[in-house]
């Protein structure tokens, strides 16, 4: 019987840590996008449309890299990396999906 006890004690464990293993139900950031939860912005960067942590996550960690982005571009173009996030935001917001959010100039969401 403590067999059968200790191989039920283990599944539950193992069911527990995929359940809170981040990595095995990491949001996307198309699915975030298609989910309403992050949209675009004419800065060039993501921005939460809905301020849950996993949202609010996923756009400080996708605008880190576009950030290293746009400073490898300016630099390489000699032009400011404002210049280049800018360009990039116009081109992400006429970009995007039908569904999905931007903000527009006047600071309001849209969806698409």
């Amino acid at each position: 019987m403590s067999g059968v006890l200790f191989k039920r004690f283990s599944l539950m464990i193992l069911a527990s840590g995929l359940l809170f293993c981040s990595q095995a139900f990491a949001l996307t950031l198309n699915e975030a996008k298609q989910q309403g939860r992050v949209g675009e912005t004419l800065s060039g960067y993501l921005a939460p449309v809905k301020q849950d942590a996993e949202s609010v996550a996923l756009a400080a960690k996708i605008n880190d890299a576009r950030k290293q982005q746009y400073q490898q571009v300016a630099q390489d173009n000699n032009v400011s990396t404002d210049d280049v996030a800018r360009l990039a935001g116009q081109k992400l917001v006429a970009r995007a999906a039908t569904g999905e959010y931007v903000r527009g100039i006047n600071g309001k969401w849209l969806q698409k």
